[in-house]
């Protein structure tokens, strides 16, 4: 799959990975989005359950953020199939605490390593071609599976911080690393 496979996907780079493909949003990425943000358990730590209309705006805006910023998460791919996994990767809303690489996967996309495959890579995007200095990850304290790809990141937990409207009130641990923890990672 190439840029020029689909007609539908907002501008932006692509990464390849040893599985994956990293692109920016498509239209066609909406019904496994939308599947992603009405299951409970993967959309718990994300906003939460989500009808599909409010699913929609939320992917749009994301294919919007790319447009106009240029930077958003990637689309999640599989190389093989081209189904869609999930999305992952740089994003810096308005009043966001930091620059920060996320993460959330559909529910059959779970548990195969594709979050740390595909994290390390929008990582690696993040400070080598944004120049980003400090990459955030914002955690709720009871995602474990997110704290432990954190982890595995090498990112630590810097402590509470607040999200901006309309997440005021959600608890959430700013977890992060520079770019030189990161460089040095990588040569170690």
């Amino acid at each position: 799959m190439t840029p020029a496979d689909t007609d539908d996907v907002a501008p932006g780079p692509w990464i390849e990975t040893a599985r994956l493909i990293l692109r920016p949003t498509a239209l066609s990425d909406f019904p496994r989005w939308a599947e992603m943000m009405a299951d409970e358990e993967a959309a718990r730590y994300i906003g939460g359950v989500q009808p599909r209309a409010v699913a929609w705006r939320g992917m749009i805006s994301m294919a919007g953020a790319w447009a106009l910023t240029g930077v958003a998460m990637f689309s999640v791919l599989d190389r093989e199939t081209g189904q869609w996994l999930g999305r992952i990767g740089p994003w810096q809303p308005e009043g966001w605490p930091g620059p920060e690489v996320g993460w959330s996967l559909h529910p059959d996309a779970q548990g195969k390593g594709y979050a740390l495959e595909a994290a390390t890579a929008t990582m690696d995007y993040a400070f080598d071609i944004l120049g980003w200095t400090e990459v955030i990850h914002t955690i709720d304290p009871d995602n474990r599976a997110s704290c432990m790809l954190a982890e595995r990141l090498g990112s630590y937990n810097q402590g509470r911080t607040r999200l901006p409207e309309p997440y005021q009130d959600a608890i959430v641990d700013r977890w992060g690393q520079s770019r030189e923890q990161w460089t040095a990672r990588a040569r170690g």
